[in-house]
């Protein structure tokens, strides 16, 4: 009903789906060139039990000098979406996806939106990332932006990682003990952004 009442657009027009179809299903030794490897990196996506298109990955640690490490890498979704294109004519005519109860109206084709756009775990994904030092206070006091290829160590949900920091769960934390340590220096950090925030 939901869908009808606002003609939201449900289906994909076959031009536009063929245009997807002809993006490789994985990262090219071709893209990967002039981009900085962050592969070695513990870089995780936290998102919701339902969530197929993983966005966003997050990593975090402690420098020498007391501040903190903040990775924010973004799938780059305009390596793959070329402006003028059809799919972006589409996306532009969507404006967004939109989440419903029970289904989500992607803005792209899901062979992009849950396929090499999303950072699935474990395979290797190109992104724009976001690489912050952070002092004490909550201040950003250096950052740098750049194009990336990057490999999700793993795909955390909400859930998860309320269960490791919040409930102290011994089975979820066992399970995730190798990533357990950077959470913790996350919720460090969430404080401390919390607390600047609201000083704000």
């Amino acid at each position: 009903q939901i869908v009808y009442a606002h003609d939201i657009p449900a289906e994909f027009p076959e031009d536009v789906l063929q245009e997807a179809d002809s993006i490789p299903d994985h990262v090219t030794e071709e893209e990967m060139a002039g981009r900085e490897d962050i592969t070695d990196q513990k870089l995780v996506t936290i998102d919701g039990e339902s969530s197929k298109d993983l966005d966003d990955a997050v990593t975090a640690w402690k420098l020498p000098n007391g501040n903190f490490h903040l990775g924010v890498h973004i799938a780059d979704v305009s390596h793959y979406v070329k402006e003028g294109s059809l799919l972006d004519q589409e996306a532009f005519k969507r404006g967004t996806s939109v989440y419903l109860t029970d289904r989500v109206i992607p803005m792209l084709p899901r062979r992009l939106s849950n396929g090499i756009c999303s950072l699935n775990e474990g395979v290797l994904r190109l992104c724009m990332s976001c690489e912050m030092e952070i002092d004490q206070e909550g201040n950003v006091i250096k950052h740098r932006i750049h194009p990336s290829v990057m490999k999700s160590t793993a795909r955390m949900t909400y859930t998860a990682v309320n269960q490791i920091l919040e409930a102290h769960d011994d089975k979820t934390r066992d399970e995730y003990a190798e990533l357990v340590p950077m959470f913790e220096t996350m919720g460090a950090l969430h404080k401390i952004l919390y607390k600047h925030r609201k000083r704000r």
